[in-house]
Protein backbone atom coordinates (compact mmCIF):
# COMPACT_ATOMS: atom_id res chain seq x y z
CA UNK A 1 0.00 0.00 0.00
CA UNK A 2 2.97 2.42 0.77
CA UNK A 3 4.39 1.76 -2.76
CA UNK A 4 1.25 2.35 -4.49
CA UNK A 5 1.01 5.74 -2.26
CA UNK A 6 4.18 7.23 -3.80
CA UNK A 7 3.79 6.16 -6.97
CA UNK A 8 0.48 7.98 -6.93
CA UNK A 9 2.32 10.98 -5.28
CA UNK A 10 5.07 10.88 -7.62
CA UNK A 11 2.58 10.53 -10.71
CA UNK A 12 0.49 14.08 -9.66
CA UNK A 13 3.96 15.49 -9.25
CA UNK A 14 4.64 14.88 -12.78
CA UNK A 15 1.56 15.55 -14.74
CA UNK A 16 1.33 18.98 -14.26
CA UNK A 17 4.94 19.98 -16.28
CA UNK A 18 4.03 17.22 -18.92
CA UNK A 19 0.64 19.16 -19.19
CA UNK A 20 3.47 22.40 -19.21
CA UNK A 21 5.29 20.99 -21.93
CA UNK A 22 2.69 19.98 -23.99
CA UNK A 23 1.38 23.53 -24.36
CA UNK A 24 4.36 25.22 -25.10
CA UNK A 25 5.65 22.38 -27.47
CA UNK A 26 1.96 22.82 -29.44
CA UNK A 27 2.48 18.72 -29.91
CA UNK A 28 -0.90 18.19 -29.87
CA UNK A 29 -1.70 21.29 -31.96
CA UNK A 30 -4.69 23.58 -30.80
CA UNK A 31 -6.82 20.78 -29.59
CA UNK A 32 -4.74 21.20 -25.84
CA UNK A 33 -5.93 24.32 -24.17
CA UNK A 34 -6.19 25.87 -20.42
CA UNK A 35 -9.13 23.72 -19.88
CA UNK A 36 -7.03 20.55 -20.56
CA UNK A 37 -4.46 21.87 -18.39
CA UNK A 38 -7.00 22.53 -15.64
CA UNK A 39 -8.16 19.29 -15.84
CA UNK A 40 -4.57 17.66 -15.99
CA UNK A 41 -3.75 19.91 -12.54
CA UNK A 42 -6.95 18.52 -11.10
CA UNK A 43 -6.25 15.55 -11.85
CA UNK A 44 -2.37 15.82 -10.55
CA UNK A 45 -3.35 17.19 -7.19
CA UNK A 46 -5.67 14.53 -6.42
CA UNK A 47 -3.97 11.67 -7.31
CA UNK A 48 -1.15 13.58 -5.15
CA UNK A 49 -3.47 13.81 -2.29
CA UNK A 50 -4.97 10.03 -2.45
CA UNK A 51 -1.40 8.64 -2.51
CA UNK A 52 -0.58 10.43 0.51
CA UNK A 53 -3.49 9.39 2.25
CA UNK A 54 -2.58 5.83 1.22
CA UNK A 55 1.08 6.43 2.09
CA UNK A 56 0.45 7.52 5.72
CA UNK A 57 -2.48 5.20 6.80
CA UNK A 58 -0.72 2.08 5.55
CA UNK A 59 1.32 -0.01 8.12
CA UNK A 60 4.25 0.45 8.77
Amino acid sequence: MRRLGRTLQIFGLVVLPVAMLLELTRVLGDSFGLRDMLMMLVFGATAFMLGRYLEGYSPS
